[in-house]
């Protein structure tokens, strides 16, 4: 039995969890920063390493809450990517624990510890397995071949799913996060009512949204110039917005599950928590679709002492001139 405590601390959730052998989480504590930066229409980076510095110890005190240190094992950290005073905050913090407690220390990448939500929802994995992480930050296809072996396949070229839900959400007027918002509002709405652009790029499995973007925006200013912006159909057009960007990251993921030979494919990020591009990709593809639990695809430590416990089993040690790495990227080709 290995149990692990995890830290994250990547951008605007301060988070710490404990998890036994990768899978069981016997604690899981986020304090999230959304009311703080909802003023802003975004997450401002000097306020949001601040507030980490504020929730820290109380999250880890509560997520240690009928524990004790002599149960854990190892103690786990996000260290990239990320915002660089988040991340400073969490990575300080685990290497004073560590060293004072005398465990092992693990930095561990954000993006494969959102891959690793997938272990806590009690499924079997089966290699390979693509991994399509969609978030605030980051739109990817990995294949992953086994634990900690990865092949980057596409991503990203301009703005990342989940930047492209909070920009268009600001266009529409609708609160932050955008992807939430959108989705709440796009429920009323019909996904074929405007003809928005895909962005397919060809054979490449690579991304695009900021051309999606840039048509929501002239539909928006051509009802302001045309003096109906109060006649904007917004829910339509959160509707056909939405099932734009899931329709390319869908038939991408799909397309590349089958012609790397996957077994799986594995949902992961921020993103991973709309129903309408769970629903799609478990109706679209062939092979099964893993999605980890709606509040486990938003940023959250217990991801991170997951991935952290197949590392640690592989003897993986991180030193203590650990640093933080805001561009670290999936070790592999």
């Amino acid at each position: 039995m290995v149990r692990i405590l995890g830290i994250e601390t990547s951008c605007d959730e301060t988070a710490a969890a404990v998890v036994e052998d990768g899978r069981r989480i016997l604690s899981n504590v986020v304090a999230s920063q959304i009311e703080i930066h909802r003023r802003y229409g975004g997450v401002f980076p000097e306020v949001a390493s601040r507030q980490h510095v504020l929730s820290i110890l109380p999250v880890i005190e509560e997520a240690m809450a009928g524990l004790g240190w002599d149960e854990l094992d190892a103690i786990a950290v996000t260290h990239g990517p990320g915002l660089a005073g988040s991340l400073l905050v969490g990575v300080n913090a685990a290497k004073g624990l560590a060293l004072g407690r005398g465990l092992p220390l693990l930095g561990i990448n954000h993006i494969e510890a959102h891959i690793y939500a997938n272990w806590l929802t009690g499924n079997e994995i089966a290699f390979p397995a693509l991994c399509l992480v969609v978030s605030g930050g980051h739109t990817e296809l990995i294949l992953m071949s086994d634990h900690g072996q990865y092949r980057r396949l596409g991503g990203t070229i301009d703005d990342a799913a989940g930047e492209a839900f909070d920009k268009v959400g600001r266009l529409l007027g609708l609160e932050y996060p955008g992807g939430p918002a959108i989705e709440r509002t796009a429920q009323y709405g019909d996904p074929t009512a405007f003809k928005l652009p895909r962005a397919w790029l060809g054979d490449s499995y690579d991304f695009s949204f900021s051309g999606l973007k840039t048509a929501v925006l002239r539909i928006v200013k051509k009802y302001e110039s045309q003096g109906k912006l109060q006649r904007l159909p917004l829910a339509d057009l959160a509707a056909s917005f939405q099932a734009a960007v899931v329709d390319v990251l869908v038939e991408k993921a799909r397309r590349a599950a089958q012609e790397c030979g996957a077994r799986q494919i594995l949902l992961a990020g921020g993103v991973a928590a709309n129903k309408t591009l769970r629903r799609e990709m478990a109706q679209r593809s062939a092979l099964p679709v893993l999605c980890p639990p709606i509040p486990l695809c938003t940023d959250n430590a217990a991801m991170v002492a997951s991935a952290a416990y197949f590392r640690f089993q592989a003897g993986y040690r991180s030193g203590w001139d650990l640093d933080v790495i805001p561009n670290l990227k999936l070790p592999g080709p």
